[in-house]
């Protein structure tokens, strides 16, 4: 179970209610608020459609580092060819 403040828990309420957020954020906001109502990793990914492995992956990462371990992470390979902006529009950010 995960121990939150009350501006914890009114700071996940809202990303969980904001539809106009990314999906990514209103998910891992949903799996922390029903982690804190004591639910276990199974029973929250079938609550939000995720499998348990990555249920538990965001459990321990807010456990650890709080609201830091909810943002992704740098990844390896080769950078994006589009910008966010661009992918809209299908264009390339190369010159």
């Amino acid at each position: 179970m995960i121990d939150l403040t009350e501006d914890e828990r009114r700071r996940l309420q809202r990303s969980a209610a904001c539809y106009t957020s990314p999906y990514c954020d209103v998910i891992r906001a949903k799996v922390i608020l029903l982690a804190a109502e004591g639910l276990d990793n199974n029973t929250i990914g079938r609550c939000v459609d995720l499998p348990r492995q990555t249920v538990s992956k965001w459990r321990k990462r807010f456990f650890h580092e709080r609201f830091d371990g909810l943002c992704d992470l740098p990844r390896d390979g080769r950078p994006s060819s589009f910008s966010p902006q661009g992918r809209r529009r299908g264009q390339s950010t190369r010159l």
